[in-house]
């Protein structure tokens, strides 16, 4: 695998966030669609099987009430987001996502629907599905998303060299540090931001893990404040990956707002913002801070 090289978090440079601190910290909400009669993937239940209409009505909740829930929760907090949206979100139910936009929040490709996965693909199936999912977001927002992630944090041997070639500047699909990394491509490098795949992420946790809503809470929360300890020797990266369906439960807002609460607290010493902030930032280091490989 040389797609980047190893290196020790502990030996490399050290530089701050824009606003002097170290702890850079988003949160990302996934809002997606899904296709009536294919599989959406688990829940809490028995195997389902076709129509599979007990996963898509449960997924649907989310954009219907679960992401309302989730949206008045940042606003009480003025926390901003990673919108990591689905294109087909803008034909299914568009309104979803106009709060959003008038906040100013990032909006983040992610998949054309969650129905379907990238290493199902041909490499021209892919190149034309991550077109179509471009042109949707540049139509709708009036620009380009600069960062992707995969539906089901899924990639072909050819996703990277395809994001950097059709114009995404980071990607969230690998995860293995706390710092963004350059990303070997065919093409030239692409950013590699943290995102909380496995760990802080609300579906592997409640449904893969069977953690409890107070287990997640408090994972987020001892996760933030090692971080914030950790952030005095080398800048990091603290994010949480909320999908509306999950976290929009009424019982998981109610756990979602101590995480905030706590978080806020700590406004002063942290970075809040965006996946594409912190990428655009990286990329303006000089070239031996974060070196490319």
């Amino acid at each position: 695998m040389d797609r980047y090289p190893f290196s020790a978090i502990v030996d490399r440079p050290v530089y701050d966030w824009p606003n002097k601190t170290r702890l850079a910290v988003y949160i990302a909400l996934n809002v997606e669609a899904f296709e009536f009669g294919r599989n959406p993937g688990p829940d809490f239940t028995s195997l389902p099987s076709p129509p599979f209409h007990r996963g898509y009505a449960y997924r649907d909740y989310g954009n219907r009430v679960g992401i309302w829930r989730i949206l008045r929760l940042c606003e009480d907090f003025k926390m901003p987001l990673a919108i990591l949206a689905n294109g087909k979100v803008y034909e299914a139910c568009p309104e979803v996502l106009t709060p959003f936009r008038k906040r100013g929040d990032e909006f983040v490709g992610h998949g054309r629907t969650n129905s379907e996965r990238q290493i199902d693909l041909s490499e021209a199936e892919e190149r034309k599905m991550l077109t179509e999912v471009r042109q949707t977001m540049i139509r709708h927002e009036g620009k380009p998303p600069k960062g992707w992630l995969g539906p089901f944090i899924s990639q072909s041997a050819k996703t990277p060299e395809l994001l950097k070639e059709l114009g995404w500047s980071y990607m969230l699909d690998w995860w293995y540090d706390d710092q963004p990394t350059w990303f070997r491509t065919d093409s030239g490098p692409i950013l590699a931001v943290p995102y909380p795949s496995m760990e802080l992420n609300d579906l592997p946790a409640y449904v893969n893990r069977k953690a409890s809503d107070l287990d997640f809470a408090q994972m987020a929360l001892d996760a933030f404040d090692e971080q914030l300890e950790e952030s005095r020797f080398y800048p990091q990266v603290y994010s949480l990956s909320l999908h509306t369906f999950l976290t929009g439960q009424p019982h998981r807002i109610r756990q979602l707002r101590r995480v905030f609460e706590h978080i806020a607290a700590q406004r002063d010493r942290i970075w809040l913002t965006t996946p594409g902030a912190i990428a655009d930032h990286v990329a303006s280091l000089p070239d031996d801070v974060v070196p490319k490989p």
